[in-house]
């Protein structure tokens, strides 16, 4: 999920403590447009290649969008909603300030409405749009979506705050935050790959330079070169608006370089540290490392995120812009 990851170490950055409610997909299916907008699927795709050509940021901040939607409420695009004089809504949650790519989604549900008003959720949007923009780069899909996902009708800024993994998070909270939502150590360490791209924030790593038990000390288990080449950009624990790369060098191509850096102890966050503190979960990273099997299971994670506490059948609703609750 990089994309400025600011809270999300992309679902893997905050805690998500609202309940699934039940529902983990069931009657989300592939081809679920096929009779009822059957160009559905190749609209999202058109506009999500459109805008990544032109700005290959837009994969990170897709997946990140999907993460931080999935992990509060489930996959409901309740983190499309704006705020109102009466609700702070999800979007303006600390952990999603930084959030992007709403503009695209919005021009992808105005074709959708004009294509097939009333059909495509803005939950499937999201989804779909976070799998075609990483596709971009290899020009074919690389993992199936299912879809039939509905839209939710609440969205809170508290809700985000209590529910999304924080990058500060060592290995117990982040595997509880993950567990809470029906996932397991694997989806957790699979998922964690989505840093292969994107950027963070200084002020939420700039910890492990210069104060990371209260004592102006650094983190011992970062690799002390990367440390000094961090400290070039990140100066001071105050910097909020610098940002570095997930995996230097590579931050914007989508494949398991992460997992190569990870062991070489220059995981930026610490919830991405913390995954090498867990026998289990280091064996995973190890498997991560050829790049086949990753590609096949952050396929199959993914899926499994993309099926929390989902809105299907009669429940939730179709909206007509994705910022607003019909």
């Amino acid at each position: 999920m990089k994309g400025s990851l600011s809270l999300f170490m992309f679902c893997i950055v905050v805690v998500f403590g609202i309940s699934i409610g039940g529902c983990n997909g069931g009657e989300l299916k592939k081809n679920f447009y096929k009779k009822s907008c059957p160009q559905a699927e190749q609209i999202v795709q058109n506009i999500t290649w459109k805008h990544v050509a032109s700005n290959p940021t837009l994969p990170a901040k897709f997946l990140r969008m999907h993460f931080h939607d999935c992990f509060v409420r489930g996959c409901d695009a309740s983190v499309l909603v704006d705020s109102t004089a009466n609700n702070t809504a999800e979007k303006d949650a600390i952990p999603n300030k930084s959030l992007a790519g709403f503009d695209v989604i919005d021009e992808i549900k105005t074709q959708l409405e004009t294509t097939c008003p009333g059909i495509v959720s803005c939950a499937d949007i999201i989804t779909l749009a976070a799998r075609d923009s990483v596709s971009f780069q290899f020009n074919k899909s690389v993992w199936g979506v299912q879809l039939g996902r509905r839209d939710g009708n609440i969205s809170r800024a508290s809700e985000a705050l209590a529910n999304i993994p924080s990058p500060f998070f060592n290995f117990t909270t982040l595997r509880q935050a993950f567990a809470n939502k029906n996932l397991t150590l694997h989806d957790l360490v699979v998922l964690s790959g989505a840093h292969t791209i994107g950027v963070g924030h200084c002020n939420f790593f700039s910890n492990r330079l210069y104060n990371f038990t209260g004592k102006g000390d650094a983190d011992p288990t970062l690799n002390s070169t990367y440390a000094a080449t961090l400290k070039t950009k990140c100066t001071s624990l105050s910097d909020n608006t610098t940002t570095v790369e997930m995996d230097p060098g590579s931050s914007l191509s989508f494949d398991n370089h992460y997992f190569t850096i990870l062991k070489q102890r220059e995981g930026l966050f610490q919830s991405d540290a913390a995954l090498l503190t867990n026998n289990g979960a280091s064996n995973i990273v190890d498997e991560m490392l050829t790049s086949s099997k990753f590609f096949t299971e952050f396929g199959q994670s993914i899926k499994s995120m993309g099926a929390i506490g989902v809105l299907t059948g009669s429940s939730g609703e179709i909206r007509k812009k994705c910022p607003v609750i019909n």
